[in-house]
Formats: structure tokens, sequence, C-alpha cells
């Protein structure tokens, strides 16, 4: 594995592991944001490693897209993408509550750890 495509891979995995440590903390925003950063580092890998290089965007939805991520792959994507904008922009947030945060952090732990593991079985070579 090129050593460009372990750092991203390696640095999706540590995002993963921080909104799992922001859940239990209660920090459910970040827990959030780490999601959707773990699932966008990891779809970048797959960029990397498939030699399409490095795109800067923040729309997970085209990454999978330029790496022919299957369909639940991309449903994971969809679920993440809100939570870059808002994670940023408070003026974009709906008012919420604790309990519907923390479901949605839950949800993007889970769409995130989808994602990651897929993008780790990309690379393996």
């Amino acid at each position: 594995m090129k050593e460009e495509v372990k750092k991203w891979i390696e640095k999706a995995k540590s995002d993963l592991n921080h909104a799992k440590s922001s859940f239990v903390n209660k920090e459910f925003d970040w827990a959030q944001i780490a999601s959707q950063q773990a699932a966008e580092k990891a779809l970048k890998s797959v960029c990397l490693h498939r030699e399409i290089g490095l795109i800067k965007v923040h729309d997970l939805t085209i990454l999978a897209k330029k790496v022919n991520a299957p369909g639940e792959i991309l449903e994971n994507c969809g679920l993440l993408n809100p939570f870059y904008t808002a994670s940023r922009y408070p003026d974009v947030q709906e008012e919420t509550n604790e309990e519907l945060e923390k479901t949605a952090a839950k949800d993007a732990i889970k769409s995130a750890g989808k994602l990651v593991k897929w993008c780790k079985e990309q690379i393996k070579t």
C-alpha cells in the first residue's frame, strides 16, 4: 500500500475513534462531524489508491461516485453529508434537543463505520 493511501486511511480510522469518544462524552455535534470527516478521508484514500488523485471536495456522494461505490455506501454518504455544513455554521442548524442529537450522532457513527470498513476493503493489496 502506498504511504499516502495509508496516511489517509489511518487518519480516517482516527477520526472514527474520535467520533466514538465524542459520543461517549455526550459531545454529539463533534461525533457527527468526526464521522463525516472519517468517511471523507476514507473515500479519499480509495481515490488515491485507484490513482484517481486527491479530489478536494467535501461532498461524500461525489467522492463515492468517483470510486463507483455501491448503493449502500452512497446512502451512508447522503446521511453524513449534512454534518459537514451543520457543524461549521450554527445558523444552518435546526432547533433540536439532546435526544435528537444523540440519535443523529449514533447514526453518523454507524454510517461512517460502514463506509470506513468498505474503503479499507477497497485498498487492501
